[in-house]
């Protein structure tokens, strides 16, 4: 019994020196509240990016090899203009084919025509039969249904025949070739990406705490690395999505761009501020010091002290920057306590 004390006294010093350096290192994290500040007389910057409000990605209709490829990316191309040939052979010889049958077709209509009025001639007469002529009148009425079954049958030949060429739907840039030549084209594979660069509009996400009352007067917006446009822009049009996505719980905002801006093109960074006003003005904003937060590969997190003093890594959603601070999304609530060293909190926890 003494000796199960002896060892049951032992452990517990070990544990104890273990956990000492913890605590002590718990007690002299250094932590700070995250800050909720309104949005009063301040506007909202948004992250957000330049899209083309005509983008168009062709695709076959019909299987085939790709026997000729017009353009390539970067190319500008007119309405209509031929971008890309698949081997129509085959289907050039079905057309061949129906045609051949409807000249057989159109020549037993002759033969059926020409009996039917000499059987007529001959009931005048009283010749042949009431019966005898219906029978002549049959037969050329059906020679007459199979030319138009096989005319109906040699146009949608030649329209299938179509479906070989790609033309340009509109005038624009081709932004994506993902076939050579030689490459087997089949029905629903990409083949060509253009878009209008005459139209380009921003799309940016909005937060569902932004949503009410948002107006759309005052938006703003820019694109750093356009040189026509100089600092932020007051938008003209201004379009909000009446959807909100289930997963991101963000409305998507347009915002038109000048028509043929120059230097512009879809995929580039951009950024929207939203006035102060409505829903952005009685938002509160929560905020964390940038030292705060810790990246690990996909993963941004800060550590939030419990109120047994112990930090607890917690995943969030950043905003936008704001000097040494960065605005907090989702994630913490306002009054939590957060370590300003990550190093720190790792060892204490």
């Amino acid at each position: 019994m003494h000796t199960h004390k002896t060892l049951i006294s032992a452990l517990l010093l070990a544990l104890g020196g273990l956990l000492a350096p913890a605590l002590a290192l718990a007690a002299d994290l250094a932590t700070t509240p995250v800050t909720a500040q309104g949005g009063a007389g301040e506007s909202v910057s948004l992250n957000a990016v330049v899209e083309a409000v005509r983008q168009t990605t062709l695709s076959a209709q019909v299987p085939g090899a790709i026997v000729a490829l017009r353009v390539k990316v970067g190319d500008t191309v007119k309405a209509g203009q031929e971008l890309l040939r698949i081997d129509a052979r085959a289907a050039q010889q079905n057309v061949a084919g129906s045609a051949a049958q409807v000249e057989a077709a159109q020549a037993s209509l002759n033969v059926a025509a020409t009996e039917y009025e000499r059987q007529k001639q001959l009931f005048a007469k009283n010749y042949i039969s009431q019966g005898a002529l219906d029978r002549a009148q049959a037969q050329h009425r059906a020679a007459q249904a199979q030319v138009n079954a096989l005319q109906a049958q040699t146009r949608a030949a030649q329209t299938q025949s179509g479906f070989f060429v790609l033309n340009a739907p509109y005038g624009g840039v081709v932004s994506e070739v993902p076939v050579t030549l030689g490459d087997m084209a089949m029905p629903g594979r990409p083949l060509i990406t253009l878009h209008d660069p005459s139209a380009l509009r921003i799309t940016a996400a909005v937060p569902q705490t932004l949503l009410a009352g948002l107006s759309a007067q005052g938006v703003r917006f820019e694109v750093p690395g356009i040189s026509t446009l100089k600092g932020p822009q007051t938008a003209t049009q201004v379009q909000l999505l009446p959807t909100v996505d289930a997963a991101t719980h963000t409305a998507q905002l347009r915002v038109a761009l000048p028509a043929n801006l120059q230097g512009a093109a879809p995929g580039m960074f951009a950024r929207v501020w939203l006035p102060a006003s409505g829903g952005a003005a009685q938002a509160q904003r929560l905020f964390v010091p940038a030292s705060a937060v810790v990246r690990r590969g996909e993963l941004t997190a800060v550590y939030v002290v419990d109120n047994q003093g112990a930090p607890r890594l917690r995943q969030v959603r950043l905003g936008s920057p704001s000097g040494e601070r960065v605005e907090v999304l989702s994630g913490v609530s306002a009054g939590d306590k957060v370590a300003t060293d990550p190093q720190t909190a790792v060892r204490a926890r």
